[in-house]
């Protein structure tokens, strides 16, 4: 992605008076992180960020300087930003972690799952699907972040989401590469029905088992593209 393209997946500032500026443009990259808005060493400019937010440099420096002590920036010499890369270690050490820390944030969404939340995550997941067969890969990456954290966020442990949030924001561009060179597949169902099914049947460990699945089947074909991406 070049850095014109950065203009057309991150958001503008809108006002808020109780939130800092810098604190709304971390935001705003955090997010675009997270979401894989933005890809692996890709290159940022601090002047264009500035114009596309519509605010001075300083604050976009801050959230810069931010996101790089968070370790998914990199800045080199001369202001020189870029998105980190995860090495293949990196990326399984953040993988083991989230095989711990997902399954508990699901399993403690579940009582205060609704079924309107249910359905909704269905819905993702049928975008997800439907993003999947169209190839709109920035499509699917985005419904995939959904219906992940659309899960999580309701397990009211704000610490916890941090944490999750915290690695996402560091994994979340090399998620870039999922599609098409490690596109999930799955021996029977695919692993978010069977989130779905737990949800429906308030089954916490079939919930934390499919959750756990998910990343280590689903994400096998991209761990394969890693080892050959880091063998050469």
């Amino acid at each position: 992605m070049s850095n014109a393209a950065v203009h057309e997946v991150i958001s503008p500032l809108e006002p808020l008076d109780s939130v800092s500026l810098s604190e709304q443009v971390y935001a705003r990259l955090r997010t675009a992180l997270m979401r894989a808005e933005l890809k692996p060493d890709q290159r940022l400019k601090i002047r264009d960020l500035a114009t596309q937010f519509g605010t001075s440099e300083t604050p976009v420096r801050e959230a810069i300087f931010q996101l790089a002590r968070e370790g998914a920036l990199e800045i080199k010499p001369r202001y020189f930003v870029r998105v980190r890369r995860l090495s293949l270690s990196q990326y399984l050490e953040i993988r083991d972690i989230r095989l711990q820390l997902e399954p508990l944030a699901a399993e403690r969404a579940l009582p205060h799952i609704l079924s309107a939340d249910i359905e909704h995550l269905s819905t993702l997941h049928a975008k997800l699907i439907q993003a999947e067969q169209d190839r709109d890969f920035p499509a699917a990456l985005e419904a995939n972040f959904d219906f992940h954290f659309g899960l999580y966020w309701r397990s009211g442990m704000p610490t916890l989401i941090e944490l999750l949030e915290s690695l996402w924001i560091r994994v979340g561009p090399l998620l870039n590469e999922l599609y098409p060179f490690g596109h999930p597949t799955y021996e029977d169902r695919h692993q978010h029905e069977v989130v779905l099914d737990a949800l429906r049947a308030r089954d916490g460990y079939m919930l934390r088992e499919a959750i756990r699945q998910d990343l280590l089947e689903g994400g096998r074909n991209f761990l394969r593209h890693l080892e050959a991406q880091e063998g050469r």
